[in-house]
């Protein structure tokens, strides 16, 4: 009997728990559909406080929280939530941490102001991801990463955790978004992003500018392939990855029922 092939969603977000963009609906959407063609799935995203527990039935899971994500000598308890998609059989993990995660607002403050460490929050969410998935001891062949605040996964994979057993065989997709923000994540997210010795500087430079471009392209830099989730992204973004060898990439179509993205991830697993 052949073994499912397993696909981990980890998005800044996802319906109908948080819809920034449209892209959120695509999440659900594609969750649903890999799950009903025949793969495993999971989906992690990060449990902002806007999200409502009761409403959407997360609760914890005991075992597998309880994990420290170390980050520039600093650690951070993370707190793992998990509530089951409505209308599909398949689970929804939440990230959370009482200093990061537990606020009134998403990425500012009430005064539209930037929070500072929108930064660090980035860092921790996508070891978090990883570490989580560890814990899980589940391995996924597929990790599909949208939204900026994954953007950090595809080059953690491909270094710090390269050789581990759990990713061994895992292929990074990562989907280039609109950009949803004009600010920086400011001068030390690169010294926080650096979480290992098996990170060195150059691996870090795709983002550099530390801004919303910067992040799409240092996530898609590190993917084995690119989608385009939107119609208007940085036309930087659609110049250097729209054709680029070695990768295979997926515009972005209005129209798609979303079984092009199927036919990505049976090609990425061949």
């Amino acid at each position: 009997m052949l073994t499912k092939k397993r696909i981990l969603f980890i998005a800044n977000e996802m319906s109908p728990y948080l819809e920034l963009t449209e892209f959120a609906e695509t999440v659900n959407k594609l969750a649903i559909k890999s799950n009903d063609s025949g793969f495993e799935v999971r989906c992690i995203m990060p449990r902002f406080g806007v999200i409502n527990e009761r409403r959407h039935r997360l609760h914890e899971v005991v075992r597998l929280s309880g994990i420290n994500v170390s980050i520039n000598n600093d650690d951070y308890p993370l707190q793992i939530k998990v509530a089951s998609l409505p209308n599909a059989r398949l689970q929804v993990y939440f990230l959370d941490n009482e200093d990061l995660f537990k606020r009134k607002y998403i990425f500012n403050d009430e005064n539209e102001k930037w929070y500072e460490d929108n930064g660090l929050r980035t860092v921790f969410f996508c070891k978090g991801a990883l570490e989580t998935v560890k814990k899980f001891g589940w391995p996924p062949d597929i990790i599909h990463c949208s939204g900026w605040m994954s953007s950090m996964v595809p080059l953690f994979l491909k270094t710090v955790y390269k050789k581990e057993p759990v990713f061994a065989h895992s292929k990074v997709v990562f989907t280039i978004g609109q950009n949803t923000f004009k600010e920086k994540l400011g001068a030390d997210f690169l010294k926080l992003s650096n979480i290992h010795a098996n990170i060195k500087p150059k691996d870090l430079e795709p983002f550099k500018e530390v801004n919303n471009t910067a992040l799409f392209r240092g996530g898609a830099n590190y993917a084995d392939a690119v989608t385009f989730g939107a119609e208007k992204v940085d036309k930087k973004l659609s110049d250097e990855f729209g054709k680029i060898r070695n990768k295979q990439v997926l515009s972005f179509n209005a129209e798609s029922d979303l079984t092009d993205y199927l036919q990505l991830y049976h090609d990425l697993t061949k």
